[in-house]
């Protein structure tokens, strides 16, 4: 397939979602879409839940916590005793962070390329612990070599944790986290991985890394539901782990203290199994497959739209990769305030979601792309933008 043409539809699969057929959702990345058999097995656990609370809390929970909790770690190539269960990406960085007992004057190194609310928690952290937040300048579209030289120049003898995204939120690149994790090590600085994105788009992503902290989502390309995450911790830091929330199983370590929550809603991690089989019934490489050409196509429509030359798209990644962005032209969303009025409009005229984020010089629209998509909405989506940004202009 070239990128002038679009995929073949997997026949069928748009059917196991429930979502607007008014709407184009062209950022899967950002929430997911939970199929409707996953939905279904959820439904179930609640009507459980609230048959017998009492029952389904203090009656074997934590053995059905633990049987998924092995499940989602082989499939991510994480040792299961190495595995927690939390809510999301933002939290399991969150308990890293918590858990390095920052002094004044300790060094955080992030990227530009890094998470919104991860860039906030590491604030937050600088804020009560007197840290120091270091930002990596990258390009949008980096080589990997720059990429791990870079850190590997940021860090210095006080740096305590480098944070580094294995697939980037705002440029869709998937970083080298195997080859920095390896340079880095003997720095003395801990690697929190963020792969948020990584579940489902990555093969067993935390295998073989060695990162002291990875965390991922699986509620979005996984197709779990909302909200499941999987946080990795190397051994020398489980003892040291400290959980957002101090509850009955504190006692226990990890990773009993980091799951249990009280009366949380552990009805998605429960059901989280059912996305990995939803996942495998249509193909795990023919859906990888299916989006990242997908997402190529839709990326070089709308460029040509807008009148940019494919030569100048950021150059994807070696590996398939569901998302890409179109950078905007200059002046247009290069604030947040900015990218959400933009996105809000193309919701509200052009019926369709997408991501949009600030960047230098013009922000940058990112596209997601997965099996319920059609070539035709980023087709749409394109027309409808280049007719959008030109009334911008005029106004």
């Amino acid at each position: 397939m070239s990128d002038a043409d679009p995929p073949r539809p997997i026949p069928g699969a748009r059917l196991h979602f429930s979502l607007d057929p008014s709407v184009a959702h062209l950022n899967h990345g950002s929430f997911g879409a939970v199929p409707i058999g996953v939905q279904r097995a959820q439904q179930r656990l609640r009507d459980e839940m609230d048959a017998n609370p009492v029952r389904f809390f203090a009656v074997g929970l934590d053995e059905r916590i633990a049987h998924v909790r092995r499940h989602l770690a082989a499939f991510l190539g994480a040792e299961p005793e190495s595995a927690a269960l939390v809510p999301n990406a933002s939290s399991g960085a969150t308990i890293a962070l918590r858990s390095l007992d920052l002094r004044p004057g300790d060094e955080i190194v992030t990227t530009n390329h890094g998470y919104g609310a991860v860039t906030l928690a590491v604030a937050d952290a600088c804020t009560y612990t007197g840290a120091i937040s270091r930002v990596v300048e990258l390009p949008a579209a980096p080589e990997d070599s720059d990429v791990v030289a870079a850190l590997e120049a940021a860090v210095s003898d006080r740096t305590r944790l480098v944070i580094v995204d294995e697939i980037t939120s705002p440029t869709a690149r998937r970083f080298p986290v195997g080859r920095i994790v390896a340079a880095l090590r003997g720095s003395g600085a801990a690697v929190l991985v963020d792969g948020a994105h990584a579940p489902g788009i990555c093969a067993q992503p935390v295998a073989e890394i060695g990162a002291d902290f990875w965390v991922g989502n699986l509620h979005k390309w996984a197709y779990a539901p909302r909200p499941t995450a999987l946080l990795a911790v190397a051994p020398r830091w489980r003892d040291r782990v400290r959980p957002a929330i101090v509850s009955w199983h504190h006692p226990d370590g990890y990773p009993a203290k980091v799951e249990w929550q009280g009366t949380l809603d552990y009805t998605p991690w429960l059901a989280a199994p059912a996305g990995l089989y939803t996942l495998r019934a249509l193909g795990l490489d023919a859906v990888r497959a299916h989006n990242a050409d997908l997402a190529t196509y839709g990326q070089h429509v709308i460029a040509d739209a807008l009148g940019i030359d494919a030569a100048d798209l950021p150059h994807p990644t070696a590996e398939p990769m569901p998302m890409r962005v179109v950078p905007l032209p200059p002046g247009i969303a290069e604030t947040y305030e900015e990218t959400v009025q933009l996105r809000r409009r193309i919701s509200d005229e052009l019926a369709t979601e997408v991501a949009i984020n600030p960047w230098p010089g013009g922000g940058l629209l990112r596209i997601s792309a997965q099996v319920y998509n059609r070539a035709e909405e980023y087709v749409r989506l394109g027309d409808g933008l280049a007719r959008l940004l030109a009334s911008e202009a005029v106004h």
